[in-house]
């Protein structure tokens, strides 16, 4: 899963947002200097990656595009999945998708101190192009793909995935929509059985 979800499944939880967002900018065991929740953020954005990985439905949207995509068809779906939580917010939460993300924008600037350098200069990018929000857009997640590509140097051919996206567009939400369900509880349920000390 992308950034929102991982935000989103934080509880609405401060500490365990931060954890969670610069999860993926923290190496091995260097997470012992923050606090216990952030720390419990950390594990919870890795539990979410390794339940994400094994899912039997996810795997079913990764063959979609695996010929095409090879290896980064992973990072594709994690983008496409985001586009469908955005897209259907209402849904999953009573507060305002543009309320959530300002919210989270605040937060994360407000702990600059003590963020990965990765990590601040990746929120300088999402606030400027308000990514959390415009991620229910067809062409926020062509912006996002882009980017991609870009930082792979083409190789990834990400920005095609636009196409992708239109072509399966059912296909691909129908397997969110089914997928999200599982995830929520796991999650919960990660959150429930590893209580802070």
């Amino acid at each position: 899963m992308n950034f929102l979800a991982h935000l989103y499944l934080s509880d609405n939880n401060k500490n365990i947002m931060i954890g969670n967002f610069i999860a993926d900018h923290i190496r091995g065991n260097q997470f012992k200097h923050y606090n216990l929740e952030i720390q419990k953020g950390i594990f919870l954005h890795r539990e979410i990656d390794t339940f994400t990985d094994a899912h039997e439905i996810v795997r079913k949207s990764k063959r979609r595009l695996h010929e095409r995509y090879r290896h980064y068809d992973g990072v594709i779906i994690d983008i496409f999945y985001d586009h469908f939580l955005a897209k259907n917010w209402a849904t999953y939460s009573t507060i305002p998708l543009q309320t959530f993300a300002t919210s989270v924008y605040e937060i994360l600037q407000e702990n600059s101190e003590i963020l990965p350098v990765k990590s601040i200069n990746f929120i300088k990018y999402m606030i400027d192009h308000n990514i959390l929000y415009n991620y229910q857009f067809e062409n926020g997640i062509e912006m996002v793909l882009k980017g991609m590509n870009h930082r792979t140097k083409g190789k990834s051919q990400m920005d095609l995935a636009i196409e992708d996206l239109q072509l399966f567009q059912k296909d691909f939400e129908n397997d969110f929509l089914n997928f999200f369900e599982d995830l929520k509880f796991h999650s919960a349920n990660f959150l429930i059985n590893y209580p802070i000390q």
